[in-house]
């Protein structure tokens, strides 16, 4: 299966293992929630997965590589302690709490959040003095004599062995216990992901065109050669920083994320076209309606990779401000909740009691941030708007403040609350509209330059699969795509009825 695919089964595993009955008691006991063991190549991201599945679900989680614990660290070191049987006394071992379960405990304390997902990454790699432990942690969840609160599901990971020397097979005993969820690097699902995280479009582009070099594993004469979706990744940050410091990317920067000489070598060849491309069409003239017709001639006359790498261009600069528009909505949509609270309480509260309650809104609006970044379930779009509501009642606090003296009701505080409100969405507006009027110049550019190629079908398919321009587009609509839409479909059920003629020889 894809990541995308075990990122499901695995959202759908801790919510039914959180499930509870009418008593409180949760349906399937602690002993048999089976541990999720996500069996995969490095850099395909494992990890991230769970990042997601934790800020989705709204629980905490607490992330742990296995690799670097010894039984002391895992299990917890052992004291002497002195107990009393039948009028004896005696000296007995036992073992401070795990550092392990006492994370669990120390997240639980710091955010206020009592379920969550234990992630143990390289499980298969632990010391051998730890292994013969792991299959009583795994039956019973627990380490040492310490076991892992309830409400807190364990999902671990591991290479197989061809990727790690370090890996230890499980017997037939240890993998009974586990829910085993193989994963294979997948392009298709990785560039869904790679859109919304804002991957680099020289690489989205570079990867459309050589979708073999997305992930490799290879054996040469000086080693393991290797390219990783994590590599990639981190690649991208860095050439979005070389970027605005204006620094050249050249193959040793390449080279230190993509370890492939060969793949190393044809990136970097294809970045400089890009950026060729990036100059000679002059993207921001063709966004605006003003496509020179020398840029109009040469997208007729380019081969299919170049207008690939010029329509991505284009879509990654849109998409991304459709992005920017969806997620101001969400902020005002979040918005929505402190702003009804004030119009309720504006009916019988004072001035200042209403000026003590925007106060305490924006201060319980930071301490929960606070709290879900502590829990390790606070995703990067979730931290933007909640910092957004909080500094837009932070600002009208203070706007309010200053004018405390001229203001006399409840209702005069929340008109003042409800006009700052009104022009947050005003500017929405006028930024939706301008980037409705640059997708339609885009579509007239792909008409006119494209003309019959598969650029139209490429950029509707993008438009379509992408989640923020999904948003987008289904929520200010765009007469553009929905034109293109019903052509394209109406041009495939043509070229269907023709293959049913041909097949029944008339």
């Amino acid at each position: 299966m894809n990541i995308q695919q075990a990122k499901d089964y695995i959202k759908n595993d801790v919510r039914l293992y959180l499930k509870k009955d009418e008593y409180g008691e949760y349906r399937i006991p602690l002993v048999r929630q089976r541990p999720i063991f996500l069996l995969g190549a490095p850099g395909i991201g494992k990890t991230a997965i769970m990042e997601q599945v934790a800020a989705e679900l709204n629980v905490a989680l607490v992330s742990y590589s296995m690799t670097h614990h010894t039984r002391q660290s895992a299990l917890g070191l052992p004291f002497i302690s002195h107990r009393e049987y039948e009028g004896m006394e005696y000296d007995v071992s036992e073992y401070t709490m795990s550092e392990i379960i006492a994370s669990v405990y120390d997240v639980m304390k710091e955010s206020g959040v009592k379920e969550g997902i234990l992630f143990l990454d390289e499980i298969n790699c632990v010391s051998e003095t730890l292994a013969p432990s792991m299959l009583q942690f795994l039956q019973y969840k627990v380490f040492g004599r310490h076991q892992v609160p309830e409400g807190w599901v364990i999902v671990t990971a591991g290479n197989p062995p061809e990727y790690n020397k370090s890996v230890r097979e499980f017997d037939v005993v240890t993998m009974d216990r586990l829910k085993i969820l193989e994963v294979e690097a997948d392009y298709k699902t990785w560039k869904k992901y790679a859109f919304e995280r804002g991957i680099h479009t020289a690489i989205l582009n570079f990867l459309e065109i050589k979708k073999d070099y997305f992930y490799c594993m290879e054996m040469t004469v000086k080693g393991r050669s290797y390219v990783t979706a994590r590599g990639w990744e981190d690649l991208s940050q860095m050439i979005v920083l070389y970027e605005e410091e204006e620094i050249a990317v050249d193959e040793t920067l390449v080279g230190q994320y993509i370890r492939n000489d060969r793949i190393v070598k044809e990136f970097t060849a294809y970045y400089d076209l890009y950026k060729k491309y990036q100059r000679d069409y002059q993207l921001s003239e063709i966004l605006s309606g003003n496509a020179s017709e020398e840029a109009v001639l040469r997208g007729k006359n380019a081969t299919f990779d170049e207008r690939l790498s010029v329509l991505g261009m284009l879509m990654d600069k849109l998409q991304e401000e459709m992005r920017e528009v969806m997620l101001y909505s969400d902020y005002l949509t979040e918005l929505m909740g402190p702003l009804k609270a004030v119009k309720e309480a504006a009916k019988d509260k004072t001035v200042n009691e209403l000026l003590s309650m925007l106060s305490a809104q924006e201060q319980g609006r930071r301490t929960l941030i606070k709290n879900l970044a502590r829990a390790n379930s606070l995703s990067n779009e979730d931290k933007r708007k909640h910092r957004k509501v909080a500094e837009f009642l932070k600002k009208v606090s203070k706007e309010l403040m200053e004018e405390s003296g001229t203001l006399s009701t409840g209702e005069q505080i929340f008109e003042r609350v409800k006009a700052c409100f009104d022009a947050e969405v005003a500017s929405m507006k006028q930024e939706t509209e301008g980037v409705k009027e640059r997708l339609h110049h885009l579509f007239t550019y792909v008409k006119t330059a494209f003309e019959e190629g598969n650029e139209m079908l490429l950029l509707v398919t993008e438009l379509t699969v992408n989640t923020f321009s999904a948003r987008f587009i289904s929520q200010f609509g765009c007469d553009d795509y929905r034109a293109a839409s019903d052509e394209l479909m109406l041009s495939e059920r043509q070229d269907e009825l023709q293959r049913e003629i041909r097949e029944l020889e008339l």
